[in-house]
């Protein structure tokens, strides 16, 4: 009788140890809200990005064991961005330190601008020769041309095939100073404009940096311009 009597009362205190156990061990941080802390940074950082864009977050490790963090911050490391394959950073300064780096994809899908035709190299392209397709940007080169208006008039540095995007750093302007040519050297400052003739040194399009002599045998450094101008700022 006396061994059930001790056993019932065992029992009876069991509910108060085990709720007193479990107010004393240490919440555990919740994957859903490091996901979603990662998404939400992500969607701050690609707010400008031109195109339509999807951030996916990758799995969190089931065994991770964080304690509980009532303001976890986002953040990258250095090189990272809101574009393609990328890391976020998530740390917990108190009431304990920690951090964990997860993996997401950031994807853009906008225009991007390629030949509808083959393009030849040196030649000036025009609209016809473009088409407009559809993407995503971040598995595309960097650089891609995004509206006809980049890549009209100017000519690629090696022909390309039907269908290859276009790269801006594989265009070269339409030349508007031509090695040799006589140009109008225009310099101006404050309050005062001169202007001499003088002969180009080089080829460049315009908004380009162009060498030129002058009469007298001085070599000067300007901005080429359209009708023959070069512009030198002092």
């Amino acid at each position: 009788m006396k061994r059930l009597l001790i056993t019932a009362a065992l029992l009876a205190l069991l509910p108060a140890a085990q709720a007193q156990a479990q107010q004393a061990a240490p919440l555990r941080q919740d994957a859903a809200a490091l996901k979603r802390s990662v998404e939400q940074f992500l969607q701050v950082q690609s707010g400008g990005l031109p195109g339509q864009v999807t951030v996916a977050v990758g799995a969190i490790d089931p065994r991770m064991n964080l304690a509980a963090c009532p303001d976890p911050q986002a953040f990258f490391m250095p090189g990272a961005r809101a574009w393609g394959k990328t890391t976020v950073g998530v740390r917990c300064v108190a009431p304990a330190a920690w951090t964990i780096y997860i993996q997401a994809t950031v994807s853009v899908v906008g225009d991007y601008i390629a030949s509808a035709a083959p393009l030849a190299q040196g030649q000036a392209i025009e609209a016809g020769q473009l088409v407009t397709l559809k993407g995503d940007l971040t598995t595309l080169p960097a650089g891609i041309a995004t509206d006809m208006g980049q890549v009209i008039g100017r000519s690629t540095n090696i022909s390309l095939p039907p269908g290859t995007p276009l790269r801006l750093d594989t265009l070269r302007s339409k030349p508007v100073v031509q090695s040799g040519q006589l140009v109008r050297l225009v310099s101006s400052g404050n309050g005062f404009s001169v202007s001499a003739e003088a002969r180009a040194m080089s080829t460049a399009g315009d908004g380009q940096v162009v060498q030129v002599k002058t009469s007298g045998g001085q070599q000067i450094t300007g901005i080429a311009k359209a009708g023959g101008l070069v512009e030198v700022a002092f």
